[in-house]
């Protein structure tokens, strides 16, 4: 029996929406709808990823990478276009990263065995989740390059572009000292980009969050990172999509043969 929240909110998550209606059906009914808090830890690296989940709007999670020294940085984020946990692996998954919640709310929660299932029996599945790899990867080696020649004013506007898109809202829930740690610079140096933000008409500061008052001005003062990874995403997607449609008219056209 499906959970009606499931059902409801399937298409809360981008990925998941994208799974044809035929395919649905053997992750639907195994994936169960949960609230995720701030700060929780879904899995720490070295452990067995067993569990995938699938953030509906509003919620974001961090991929964060844990040196020798106890400092963290941040390697990726996702949120409702996409999914945390085993997505191209088969068998035993060792997490490399720590999964940490940074932003709290809905999810869906699938066993990976499940998933990998899905993928043995549907090549659009499996294709679908090569693809949003693809795109994780995409996301980790931008923010490489980002990281290595652009000023903190393009990587902090980057950042909470990529935030609003994933939650779906102008109000982004975020301390300046969280800022600092997944960007990896010191709160005070978050803090003076983000009053530079502010004077321009770009953001609003307030305890505990910030707001995006001006989208235009926050794309204009980003890097071209932000764009080349949106852009690779939307693309991916289309060809996911284009896949769909000619595995669907080759299955007619089989049938009709048949």
């Amino acid at each position: 029996m499906i959970d009606e929240n499931v059902r409801r909110h399937w298409s809360g998550n981008r990925l998941l929406a994208a799974v044809p209606a035929i395919d649905r059906a053997m992750l639907e009914p195994h994936a169960q709808f949960v609230e995720l808090a701030q700060g929780q830890v879904l899995f720490e690296p070295e452990e067995d990823v067993v569990i995938t989940h699938f953030p509906l709007t509003g919620t974001m999670a961090a991929l964060i990478v844990v040196l020798e020294d106890g400092r963290t940085a941040e390697a990726a984020s996702i949120g409702r276009e996409g999914a945390i946990g085993g997505i191209v692996s088969a068998g035993h998954k060792p997490a490399f990263t720590r999964a940490v919640i940074q932003i709290a709310g809905p999810a869906f929660r699938l066993e990976t065995a499940r998933i990998e299932v899905a993928k043995q029996r549907s090549s659009v599945v499996r294709d679908l989740f090569d693809r949003y790899a693809d795109v994780l990867l995409a996301q980790v080696l931008q923010s490489v390059v980002c990281n290595a020649f652009h000023p903190m004013r393009q990587r902090l506007a980057r950042w909470l572009l990529m935030t609003q898109d994933r939650i779906a809202s102008k109000e982004l829930p975020l301390t300046q000292e969280y800022l600092a740690q997944m960007l990896g610079v010191h709160r005070s140096t978050v803090i003076r980009v983000a009053r530079l933000l502010q004077n321009d008409g770009v953001i609003r500061r307030a305890r505990g969050r910030l707001t995006v008052v001006n989208r235009a001005k926050l794309e204009k003062a980003s890097c071209e990172c932000y764009g080349a990874v949106a852009r690779h995403y939307e693309r991916i997607l289309r060809l996911a999509e284009a896949q769909r449609v000619k595995n669907a008219k080759g299955a007619g056209k089989r049938k009709r043969k048949n």
